[in-house]
């Protein structure tokens, strides 16, 4: 097959089909980032009960962290003398911190915003801001906060925290659900609680790995911070 002619360095032609490399471009994306945000809620919502508010169509990155309902504003800047209005916007103040939680028992790497961060100072911990009962609580989760939560209610200590609540209000006791709602064996949650555990600790790895990095390019830059938010008895 002969390749176009009156190609130059100017105006080149297409080119020749025979001379195009065939092999695709190496990514160290993970296959589960690698997708768009659509499908990857998706992913890994999978099996989770539907979140009520539904995931945020406007500021999409908010929907795999805690943002607490903050998103990009828009507005104008102002000069004093002439009053000539430039368009600018805002973002919103976030930050990677990894937090502790007392029902997992170790720290978890979360995206969040500052007023995030200081209403779970406010409250006693990651834990109780996930537990949240109000219904502005629960819409300001999002769908992150969302996945985080039904991981934090399947631990021991929140179970039997529910258990005693119902012996209160002097409702039966219930087993164990699946992310539905309906009661299945406990070996079917462990799987469930086994797999999202994986991908915390992928999440973690990947994190380090780029504290390391950035270290090495910044050697003042120092570690994260690691915020320890168990409750002072």
């Amino acid at each position: 097959m002969a390749c176009p002619k009156g190609a130059s360095f100017f105006h080149p032609q297409p080119t020749c089909a025979s001379l195009v490399p065939l092999f695709r471009a190496f990514s160290t994306t993970r296959s589960s980032l690698a997708k768009s945000s659509v499908s990857r809620l998706e992913h890994l919502h999978r099996d989770v009960p539907e979140y009520p508010y539904g995931p945020s169509q406007w500021y999409k990155q908010s929907n795999f962290g805690l943002y607490g309902g903050s998103h990009i504003q828009f507005g104008n800047t102002i000069s004093e003398k002439f009053e000539n209005k430039s368009r600018r916007k805002w973002r919103p103040n976030i930050r990677t911190i990894r937090l502790y939680s007392a029902a997992l028992g170790r720290k978890i790497r979360v995206k969040l915003s500052a007023r995030v961060l200081r209403t779970t100072d406010k409250v006693g911990g990651l834990d109780e801001y996930l537990l949240g009962e109000k219904p502005a609580r629960i819409k300001e989760l999002g769908m992150g906060g969302w996945l985080l939560r039904w991981r934090i209610m399947q631990t021991p200590s929140v179970r039997a925290r529910f258990a005693e609540q119902r012996v209160k209000l002097g409702l039966p006791p219930k087993g164990p659900t699946d992310m539905e709602g309906k009661e299945v064996e406990e070996a079917t949650v462990q799987a469930q609680i086994a797999e999202y555990d994986q991908g915390l600790d992928e999440s973690e790895r990947i994190g380090a790995e780029e504290d390391a990095e950035e270290a090495l390019r910044d050697p003042l830059r120092g570690e994260d911070p690691v915020r320890d938010t168990r409750q002072v008895l």
